[in-house]
């Protein structure tokens, strides 16, 4: 059985670079940094066939002035999700700055304190760590789930605070400190 060589792509043209575009944004939440990076990186795969070259920071911009892409939503988003998964505030920060969102827009959805906390508490809870473990842990292996933990972005001394609570309820409590405070915010 022979292999059929796969014939190399056309290069692009202003309307197969627009259809691409499109179809990205219409499949995917994007930032504008990264729609740039895509078009980018197509480019380079498979070449250019227009008269000039394309301006894509005018194309992304269009499609922002639409309301096709917002890097707004997107960071809250990402943020929410990151959160809900237990990651903490620097690793939300690094992956939206990998985004490309600005530093203004990425402290505006960081996390705050009640939010940090619940964070930590659900990837505790995940990985099943310190008070959530089956068998109570190890000193050397509380070491290696702070050290995840700090890795997902947590703080060190809310990452202790979990790791070193007596039982799960005491743990619970911690994170639900601030909840008495403010209403509850769903992410």
């Amino acid at each position: 059985m022979c292999k059929r060589e796969k014939r190399p792509k056309k290069p692009l043209d202003p309307v197969r670079l627009e259809e691409l575009a499109l179809a990205y944004v219409a499949r995917f939440a994007t930032s504008a940094a990264k729609l740039e990076r895509y078009l980018e990186r197509k480019l380079r795969e498979r070449g250019w066939d227009g008269e000039d070259e394309p301006d894509l920071s005018a194309m992304v911009n269009r499609y922002v002035e639409r309301g096709y892409v917002d890097d707004e939503v997107y960071a809250r988003a990402k943020a929410g999700d990151l959160l809900r998964r237990g990651y903490g505030g620097r690793r939300v920060r690094q992956a939206l700055g990998q985004a490309g969102i600005g530093e203004g827009v990425a402290e505006s959805v960081a996390p705050d304190e009640m939010a940090a906390r619940h964070a930590v508490l659900r990837m505790a809870q995940k990985r099943r760590f310190g008070p959530f473990a089956v068998q109570p842990p190890e000193r050397d292996v509380l070491e290696k789930q702070l050290a995840a933990l700090i890795r997902a972005g947590h703080s060190f001394e809310m990452a202790r605070k979990v790791l070193f609570a007596s039982d799960i309820e005491e743990a619970e409590d911690w994170a639900a400190e601030l909840d008495e405070d403010s209403p509850s915010d769903d992410f």
